[in-house]
């Protein structure tokens, strides 16, 4: 699932490559993945792009008309091909396209799913408060205005496991699956415990590791082609989706996450005090 260092890395190629091109034509594969039927995606013809603006895990896409909101969901991502690019047929592995966007002078972008059912989902808007989804949304923890009173008021008095709190989109938005595991780590912290249970110096510990593994990923994708940048966040991962390798800091290997079906990863020794949870 793209999280908020993907999806700004991908804003920031779309702010270097698209703005100001005007889109010449748009075609919808997938009709499930329009979520507002009464806006076609061809309101977007004859606009230029404007602006790019993220919010939480969603991409808007703005124009001198219309808002395109991108919500990836679990499986979205785009691909681009620029205007000097020979057109090539995608690899016979690549996730199927939903929507192309054509712009003048020949390029182009393509929204894409992978998953067995389909996440993603675009919405045509005039602001993007409009979808419910971005409507709702937390506080943005990578952003500077997000501090420790912030999440002081958001964990105190919460009977949720922190693994969940951290996902919870209303609660916080940007973070997922893996980023969840990756702070719970560097914060080491169990990711079961909860919220309401952390003490002053745990507390501080989880504000310390959402900040410092976001802006590391955030600076660390920042360049990244969106070809590229699943696989440096996989590259990057210091316990998620490495069950059975060994923990990089302390004596023992990562462990799946009992109940997660081998989606969530966590170290024992760092965590939960070297005593493995229950299975």
């Amino acid at each position: 699932m793209p999280e908020s260092p993907e999806v700004e890395a991908l804003g920031g190629f779309l702010r270097e490559h698209a703005l100001g091109k005007q889109i010449s034509s748009v075609e919808l594969e997938e009709f499930r993945a329009l979520k507002t039927r009464a806006r076609p995606l061809g309101e977007l013809e004859g606009h230029a792009v404007t602006g790019v603006r993220r919010f939480g895990k969603h991409l808007a896409i703005d124009t001198d008309g219309p808002t395109l909101l991108v919500s990836f969901g679990r499986a979205g991502w785009a691909r681009w091909r620029d205007d000097t690019s020979v057109a090539e047929e995608p690899a016979p592995d690549a996730p199927p396209m939903l929507a192309r966007i054509a712009f003048d002078g020949g390029a182009e972008l393509a929204v894409t799913d992978a998953g067995d059912w389909l996440s993603l989902g675009l919405h045509v808007v005039d602001d993007p408060s409009e979808v419910s989804s971005v409507a709702k949304l937390g506080p943005d923890p990578a952003s500077d205005g997000f501090k420790r009173e912030d999440l002081d008021g958001i964990v105190m008095g919460r009977r949720k496991q922190l693994k969940a709190l951290l996902q919870e989109q209303e609660t916080l938005a940007g973070i997922g699956n893996a980023y969840s595991d990756e702070i719970l780590y560097a914060a080491r912290l169990s990711p079961v415990a909860h919220a309401s249970t952390l003490d002053e110096e745990e507390r501080a510990r989880l504000f310390a590791a959402i900040r410092d593994v976001l802006r590391g990923a955030f600076e660390d994708r920042r360049k990244v082609p969106p070809t590229e940048l699943k696989a440096a966040k996989v590259a990057a991962m210091a316990v998620h989706g490495r069950a059975g390798e060994p923990c990089l800091e302390g004596d023992d290997v990562v462990r799946d996450v009992p109940g997660s079906k081998g989606a969530a990863q966590y170290c024992a020794v760092c965590q939960t005090g070297g005593v493995p949870l229950p299975e």
